[in-house]
Parts: C-alpha cells; structure tokens; sequence
C-alpha cells in the first residue's frame, strides 16, 4: 500500500477543464468557436465542478494543424477573437476565483513565424542556428535525399527540402511546423520572453506541448531500421528526451515560472518507464509539477502504431492505474488524472460503452473511477455530459483531422485506391481519431447542437447524437450524467484526505477474463477507508471483495448495491463506492 505526498496544494485538488476554442462555442456565427463564447459559459464550467480552464492554443496561426503551428505567440488569431477579450476571459475567471492555463508549443512552430522566414532568408541569418538546418545527402545514384530516415509524425520524412538555400529543415510533424533548436542560447530567451508575456497577462499556468522533443541528440544519427518496407523509420531514440531536457526544463522553472507560481503540465510522449518520468516530476528536481505520459490513452494502440488494432480490456487499465498510483508518491512527483484529450477519440467509446442501453452507467463509472484517484484531474470539455464518438456509420468523408486522413490516405494508396479493402482502417479511425476529442459541445438538442446558430455551417462535422445528449436536457435532471460528475467532483473534494491524497491498494484480477477493476484508498491520517468497484463489461460479475470487512454503501452508478449467494453482483457497467472507519 503506498501514500501520497503530504505536501497540500490548490492545483493537486484542482478540476480542469479543457476546452478546444474552435469548437466550444460560436458567439459570432461564423461557425467556428472563439473567446467571447468561452466568456459566456464561464459559471456553467464552474458549476460543473472545474477550477481552471486548459486552453488549447488560440495564438495567432495559419491553422494548418488546428492552431498548434503558431506564427505569433504574442497574438490571438483572428478566428477567436482579440488580446482585449483574452484579458476579459482571465479577470472574468479570477473574478470567480478560478485560472487559466494555455497551451505552450515550443518544440515547433509555423513556417510563417518571423523567425522561421528570417532564418530561411539565407544561411549567414542571426537565426538561422534557431532551427535544424541540415545539407542533403546523395547516393551513389546522384539523387538527393533527407539528412537522416526519420520519419515524420505525421507520416514521411521528417525533412523539407527549401530550394532558397539548398538544404532541409527538421519538422517532425507537419511540413510547415519547423522544430526549434533548444541548443542555442538566444532562442531560449526569445521563447522564455514570450512566455513571460502571458504570466504578465495573468496566466495561471501551463501544458507543455511536445515537451520532452526539445532536447535532441546533437548528431541528428539515422534511426535504426524496425521496418525494412518503409524509407523512414522512427527516430524517437534520438529526438525524444534528448541529453540536454533536463537543463531546459530546469531553466525554465527557475528563470520563468517559479516567479509567477505558475503550475505546468508536460506532455511526455516515447516516454513512459517510472524512471525517466521521475526525472521530470520529482520534487526536488523543479523542472515540471505533473506530466500526460500518453499511455491511458494509448491503451488500444497496436503493436506497430496508432490505428492498428488492439481491442481494449480492462486488465491494461488495472496495470497502468496501479503503476502511477503506486509510483509516483515513491519519488514525491504527482499524477495527473485523465482519459480524453484533444489528441484522442472519447474514452466513452473506447473504454466504456456508447450503446444507449448502457452509456449513461459506463459515464457515470469513469466518472467514479477518475475522481477516486490521487492526482489533479483533467476533463475534456464535453466528457461531463458523456459525449462519446462519431457514429460508426459516419464515414471517412466527416474525419478532417491531418493525422488521421494521412494516414487513410497512405494505407489506400498501399492498397491501389480500392475504398472497398478500408474498412479495417475506418474502422480504427472510428474509434482513434482526434476528430472525435474535438467535436463540437453539445449544449441543446437544437441543429448544430446550439455550438452555433442552425443556419451556420460548423467547421467540423456536429455529432447527430446531440439530440438526446446535450447540456440543456441534463441540466435540470438529477439523474443525468451531468449531475453524477457534479456529485463525484464535490465527494471527492470532500474526502481529499482519501481520494486526492490517501494510500492506494489495486486487487489485482482472479483470472484474465476478470472485467473488474477494483482498488481501495486510505487515509495517511485516521483509518478511514474506501473501497471502489467497477465492472467494465456489458455482462455481469460478482465478488467477494467487501469480505468480512464492515463497509457502509456510500454511492454508485445503479439505484441500489445487488447481492446474490452471498457474493456482490455488479451489474452491466456498474461502479460502487464503499467507506469504513475500520483499519
């Protein structure tokens, strides 16, 4: 059984909410969502539960990759709005004692950023050390190929070639998304003067983007070859954590954010042993207070990538949440607790279960398991109301996301355009892509799901089962998913000692059919307890867990706990919280 840190603070209890801008709110009716429309649901967001606002970037962009490819940092893209209205959102959520936290993409940025041009300008340019400029290579056949095999995020090489001067740029996401060089000194003060910007503006805090890619190894060596079929291969061995990351970071913290007290999350991606993450998150180290390692979201990746298949069961869940619950107090880091981002189909479909039968419960049990863990919990703007993915009828003509239509795209053309041989694809886009994480809030039943006006054309797709999912219709309705989360958001503020900062024990499966994840916490003060039970399957399952212990039923999912022979029945998507003051 292992405890928490007993170091308190207000962002380890915290809620945040995470909202994708373009797809929030649209108070101007040009179908694409913006600040003013966040403004005007600032108390609805309070009186869900959450603290803080996550804002996913609004910076001045091209938006060729949904504003994370952004040309000014100092600026506020058209699209949403203005500097004025940003200043109006941060004293609107200080007003109501609540923060703000942006987005901060420093690993790239837009090729249209001054900086970009002026370094792409010639090879003598003050900046041009800013970014990764490499010369070609040749083969023994004349043609000119990238400095090294990496490939791209996105898919192909992680290079462009510029014609203006002959050599190629790193860009290990989109072409027009230039990685910054880390290594040199007058960048980092540039970026660090940019971030000031906004913590002099009022901003509480921060996600890193990329974080851990600012650090490459200096020699930018070929990837080694795990597929022989593909010109490039993964260069994550070389461009993830790099040698220099913990010096960055360190700097960081103590140069710019400690000053303003800010609280920063790292997006933490190819990394996720135990000790490489308590590099990060140790304490004493100062470098970042929590970090997204990737991989509860990760859980139904495939072996060779993101959209090949492996079907989720709860035994991955069982592992994981044992292993940061467990792991993190031993080097005095924090979790941060989350299933959606923007970056991932609903953790409603992929995990839970949107069959109408029984998607309120499964809501309503990863509300349950999520507020009963130790960390800063993060929600993604519409996980309240159980939003759960496109239809699976939908076809690949509504996903417009980059990353999965490349990827579509690849595959069929590997498969000579026959749309006939895609349904393994569709299929894994229907459950994977970012699309889903960033559709439009549902707040009526109203066309458009009241995101916009009916007559306007939203810039992405509506989920058609806005209708009978939607904040009005829950608002009001004690027994809807809104109001569960509500109740589980207050229980566990109330019982911080166990839920946020108590010891954690997993029970571990009885067999590799078990579908029940179960775990109990305690407090580091008394001897209070709570036991929680989750049966993640449509079918039923029974336990013996609750023992010879006296537990009282403190809350769950279905009107009353079921008993059978003397065994717990735990119904189809069924979560139970018990409570004891018994050691």
């Amino acid at each position: 059984m292992t405890a928490t840190g007993a170091d308190r603070q207000p962002w380890k209890e915290a809620v945040v909410y995470q909202i994708y801008p373009a797809s929030f709110v649209d108070s101007n009716c040009d179908g694409w969502g913006d600040i003013p429309g966040i403004i005007s649901k600032i108390d609805y967001i309070k009186s869900a539960g959450a603290d803080i606002i996550w804002l996913s970037p609004v910076y001045d962009s091209p938006q060729k990759d949904m504003g994370y490819d952004i040309s000014d940092y100092r600026s506020i893209d058209p699209r949403y709005g203005s500097l004025e209205e940003m200043d109006r959102l941060i004293a609107g959520l200080h007003l109501r004692d609540m923060k703000l936290w942006m987005d901060l993409v420093v690993n790239h940025m837009s090729d249209q950023h001054t900086w970009f041009k002026e370094s792409r300008s010639s090879k003598d340019n003050p900046r041009r050390d800013w970014y990764f400029w490499r010369d070609p290579k040749y083969g023994v056949d004349g043609v000119r190929k990238s400095p090294n095999n990496w490939r791209s995020v996105f898919g192909g090489s992680a290079w462009t070639y510029d014609e203006w001067t002959d050599q190629y740029y790193l860009a290990l996401f989109l072409p027009s998304q230039p990685d910054l060089n880390w290594a040199n000194d007058d960048m980092r003060q540039a970026i660090h003067s940019d971030i000031r910007f906004w913590l002099d503006r009022g901003v509480n805090g921060f996600r890193i983007d990329s974080m851990n890619l600012m650090s490459k190894h200096e020699d930018l060596p070929d990837a080694d070859i795990l597929d022989p079929a593909e010109e490039y291969q993964s260069g994550e061995k070389w461009f993830a954590s790099g040698p220099r990351m913990h010096e960055y970071l360190h700097e960081l913290r103590t140069q710019v954010f400690d000053p303003y007290n800010a609280v920063t999350v790292g997006e933490l991606g190819f990394t996720k042993d135990v000790e490489s993450v308590a590099k990060y998150v140790a304490k004493s180290r100062q470098e970042v207070n929590m970090l997204f390692t990737g991989d509860i979201v990760d859980m139904d990746f495939g072996h060779s990538s993101k959209y090949s298949r492996k079907d989720f069961h709860p035994g991955m869940l069982r592992l994981l949440t044992h292993k940061w619950q467990t792991a993190m107090p031993t080097f005095d880091g924090w979790n941060s607790v989350y299933l959606d981002n923007h970056d991932s189909g609903r953790s409603l479909t992929r995990y839970g279960s949107d069959d109408p039968k029984y998607r309120a419960f499964a809501a309503k049990l990863l509300s349950i398991y999520m507020c009963t863990l130790s960390g800063t919990l993060f929600l993604l703007a519409g996980q309240e109301i159980g939003m759960a993915n496109l239809p699976r009828e939908m076809g690949i003509e509504h996903y417009i996301d980059v990353e999965g239509r490349n990827h579509y795209k690849r595959v069929l053309k590997e498969r000579g355009g026959d749309e006939s041989k895609m349904g393994d694809v569709l299929r894994e886009l229907q459950l994977k892509a970012r699309d889903h994480g960033r559709l439009p809030m549902q707040w009526s039943a109203q066309t458009n799901a009241g995101f916009t006006n009916s007559d306007v054309k939203p810039w992405m797709v509506v989920n058609p089962d806005h209708v009978a999912w939607n904040v009005e219709a829950q608002q009001n309705d004690p027994d809807s998913v809104l109001s569960f989360w509500k109740e589980s958001l207050a229980l566990r503020k109330k019982i911080a000692d166990i839920f946020i900062y108590g010891t954690f024990e997993m029970f571990h499966e009885s067999s590799p059919q078990d579908t029940i994840v179960a775990y109990k916490r305690g407090s580091c003060r008394t001897e209070e307890e709570a036991l929680v039970l989750l049966n993640f399957s449509s079918q039923e399952s029974q336990t013996t867990l609750l023992g010879n212990q006296t537990w009282n039923y403190l809350r769950g999912n279905y009107p009353s706990p079921q008993t059978r022979g003397g065994s717990l029945i735990l119904r189809p998507w069924e979560a139970l919280v018990y409570y004891s003051k018994e050691g």
